[in-house]
Parts: structure tokens; sequence; C-alpha cells
């Protein structure tokens, strides 16, 4: 009977080890797609951007500031712009808005926005995401440049941890700009607070 039970423990201990090992492979493929994916989006984005704005200063008029953010358009999605980390190497596009599928391609909008000083941008925790903000100090620039080719250039503040139920206070505060991924087990979210520079 013991030999039965250990045996019992081993196959369980043994099926533990091949299903951790296929999830690690699953997030490693997905991480890597997500990586080639912003890789491949960067070029077309700023070309798009520079594109939008060409053709603008070409118009006439006076045209007043927008509520929200203008976008530009790639295979059918909307992009704020691209937010650039020089500390860790990024160079990322920004979705304008999120969905958990879209989060597989790129940084996306949370809420908020430049002009309202309160631009609050999410992404996985992949390593060429957002997986190594938690190593940001203060002080660390962090740069977006809008859809309207407007750089805004920020420094990091404060680098703290909150619950993943804490979305007032994700969203609130004096920052001007908030990013945001999980933790590797979910429970609480990285958060890199920046002031505009």
């Amino acid at each position: 009977m013991r030999r039965k039970v250990g045996n019992l423990l081993i196959t369980l201990g043994v099926l533990c080890i091949l299903a951790s090992l296929a999830l690690l492979i699953y997030g490693q493929r997905e991480a890597a797609a997500a990586a080639k994916a912003s890789a491949e989006l960067m070029p077309r984005l700023i070309a798009k951007i520079e594109e939008k704005n060409a053709a603008a200063e070409q118009k006439d008029g006076d045209e007043s500031a927008p509520e929200d953010m203008s976008v530009v358009t790639i295979d059918g999605q909307d992009y704020i712009g691209y937010l650039v980390i020089p500390e860790l190497s990024l160079e990322l596009p920004v979705m304008a808005d999120w969905s958990y599928e879209q989060l597989h391609t790129a940084p996306c909008r949370f809420s908020g926005t430049i002009q309202g000083n309160n631009l609050v941008l999410m992404a996985h925790n992949y390593i060429r995401h957002f997986g190594p903000i938690q190593t940001l100090t203060v002080g660390d620039a962090v740069y977006f440049r809008d859809a309207d080719d407007i750089i805004t250039e920020y420094a990091v503040a404060a680098v703290e941890t909150l619950y993943a139920t804490d979305v007032e206070k994700m969203t609130a505060g004096e920052y001007e700009l908030t990013l945001f991924t999980c933790t590797y087990g979910g429970q609480s979210r990285v958060t890199v607070r920046c002031s505009r520079a």
C-alpha cells in the first residue's frame, strides 16, 4: 500500500513539473511573439505619425486641441503614439484602448490623456514589454511621442506595488504618467509613477 501511495506521489510530482514546464514554454513563446509584434509595428507607427503630421501642416485654419488624444490607425488598430524608456532599451507602440487580446501585441492606454496630465498605460510583464519596469529608479527618463508628433519627457518619481483591486489608487494621484504591469504571481501590480521633467 505504501509503495502504491509513493508511486502515486512520484507520478503527481512528475506531472506537476511537466505542467510547469509547459506553462513556462507557453509564456516564453507568447512573450517572444509580443516582442516581435511590437518591434514590427514601431517603424510603421513612426511613419504614420510623420505622415499624419505632414498632412496636418499643409492644412490651413486654426484647430482647437482635441479633448482626447489623437490616433493613427494601422491594420485597423488605433495607436496614440509610442513610449521610449532608454534605461530599459524599450521603444513600444501604445494602443489607444485596451483589451486582453490587444495586450498580447503592445502596451495599451488604461485611462487618461497627456493633456489631462493623467495618462495611465498598462502592458503584460513580458521581458520586452513592461516586465523590467520594476528595475527603474527615481529620475530615470521616460518619453512619450504622441500621434500629433509631440514628445513629452517624464522622469520616474516613484516605483510602488499596488493590489490588483486598487484601481482607484492606480488612476488617482499627482502623477502625470503611470505605467503598470502584473507581478509574476499576478496578485499585485508593479506601478511606476512619472512626473513631467
